[in-house]
């Protein structure tokens, strides 16, 4: 398939730019196989697409503040670095804007909160074909410890804040209530919706919930560039898979029982343990690269809550091959259901 087949027209507009009040008050579009017709509903009324023996498994990677600010040494010009992928103790392959004229031996010195030095510095070591730097942090025995004072929330580039950005609001209501394992620059947003109390009410119907981890890179949501399918290579995102989720997800296939995936994030783990384990979960942990596109036969997963997705995204082409499975005709049908008014 072609990735402009991908494409739709989204109005800014139409973003959102805050949260519901409460989490679970968003609007639920529920899309059936194989009927495929759109229902309209409220994200509560979740609960009436459940039944007691169903597996809801989530992901819950913690979103870490990655996106620190400061200056480049020298020319004093302001920098914004995004901290993508750990690589040692302060050793960070980051995305860094502007970053033009950056090159290898540059010094960053970073900011507090007031916007005045605090005493973390960084290094250029290298620079790779996609743009991103590799940097040596320095006066700080790890970053990582320093972000809950200094980091920001790494909010999509769609959603409009004022700079920096180190509103509480934002640092709660982008984490799920269930986020556990620190090391995710991106939300796993399907599960942004759930509160404890409707946890607890899904655990109430005789609904079994389980976990994997997922750690959310930049590479999920980086836009399609070639014009094939086949011929995109995504980032590789670090999972881990326990002993009690792989007992659970087992049976419930063993049973026939459902299992369903809380956001994309999840789905790609099940489904990247699956193929190289003959259809069946396993204790793990590693990296995945999966790409999953119509066509495609899911082996693990039954059922998908998801959030909307942005045009050409990997992620609108894991739902397009979800919702029609083992053929091309998700793609219509996604962007058919993409175009119901609300």
């Amino acid at each position: 398939m072609r990735t402009a087949d991908f494409d739709y027209d989204l109005p800014p507009e139409l973003i959102a730019q805050t949260p519901a009040p409460s989490r679970d008050q968003s609007q639920l579009l529920v899309l059936q196989r194989p009927e495929n017709r759109p229902v309209h509903r409220q994200f509560r009324d979740f609960l009436d697409y459940l039944r007691a023996g169903d597996v809801l498994v989530l992901n819950d990677s913690r979103v870490i503040p990655a996106r620190l600010r400061g200056t480049k040494g020298g020319s004093g010009g302001q920098i914004e670095i995004l901290l993508l992928q750990e690589n040692g103790v302060n050793d960070w392959w980051v995305l860094l804007r502007p970053a033009k004229r950056v090159r290898a031996g540059i010094q960053l010195v970073f900011m507090d909160r007031l916007g005045q030095p605090a005493g973390l510095t960084a290094c250029v070591l290298e620079r790779n074909e996609e743009g991103h730097c590799r940097l040596q942090f320095s006066g700080t025995h790890n970053v990582l410890q320093d972000l809950e004072s200094m980091g920001e929330v790494p909010l999509p580039p769609y959603i409009a804040r004022s700079a920096p950005d180190f509103s509480p609001v934002d640092r709660e209501r982008y984490q799920t209530v269930y986020a556990r394992t620190a090391g995710s620059v991106a939300a796993p947003t399907a599960g942004l919706h759930f509160t404890n109390r409707l946890l607890d009410e899904v655990r109430a119907r005789g609904v079994e919930t389980c976990f994997v981890t997922l750690h959310v890179g930049l590479g999920t949501f980086a836009p399609v560039k070639s014009e094939i399918l086949e011929k995109h290579v995504m980032h590789a995102e670090l999972f881990q898979v326990s002993a009690a989720t792989a007992k659970s997800v087992n049976h419930a296939r063993q049973d026939r029982r459902r299992v369903i995936a809380i956001g994309t994030t999840t789905v790609r783990v099940l489904e990247s343990v699956a193929a190289d384990n003959r259809g069946r979960l396993r204790e793990c942990a590693g990296s995945t690269r999966i790409f999953i596109h119509p066509p495609y036969d899911f082996k693990m997963v039954d059922g998908l809550l998801t959030n909307f997705h942005l045009p050409r995204s990997t992620l609108l082409m894991l739902v397009s091959a979800f919702v029609a499975p083992g053929s091309t005709r998700g793609c219509g049908l996604t962007l058919a259901a993409y175009a119901e008014p609300c």
